[in-house]
């Protein structure tokens, strides 16, 4: 039997979880969708096949959110084989050149092309469903 593919999406935003938990789905892939990168450390058990990881959190309820380069080391430490696909706003170039040594395997803008980068990313990572 094959296993249906499980992503991870963690973005505080709840518009971009849905948007592309929606995407996914419709393709054939389960999807949990995280608001805070420590809600997906607590999962990572699950051994997803692949994480969609936002790079900045804002900050909760008197709580200091850990931003995606410290969730990427937690994740890279607990699952070292885990692709992991990183979201930001922004492209600053020294940015993506510290989460490419950290181990990233893809990173991809926030803009009107997010859906259509992260299909092919993801199909790139992990494959179909």
């Amino acid at each position: 039997m094959n296993k249906e593919k499980l992503i991870f999406v963690v973005d505080d935003d709840p518009l971009i979880n849905t948007l592309v938990a929606r995407n996914f789905t419709t393709e054939g892939y389960r999807i949990e969708a995280f608001e805070s990168g420590e809600d997906c450390l607590d999962a990572i058990s699950k051994n997803p096949d692949l994480v969609i990881l936002d790079y900045f959190f804002s900050d909760t309820n008197n709580h200091k959110a850990l931003n995606g380069m410290e969730i990427l080391d937690r994740i890279k430490s607990a699952k070292p084989g885990l692709p992991v696909i990183m979201l930001s706003g922004q492209d600053k170039g020294e940015v993506v050149l510290e989460l490419a040594r950290k181990g990233i395997d893809d990173y991809v803008i926030k803009d009107k092309d997010l859906i259509g980068n992260l299909q092919n990313s993801v199909k790139d990572l992990i494959g179909k469903p």
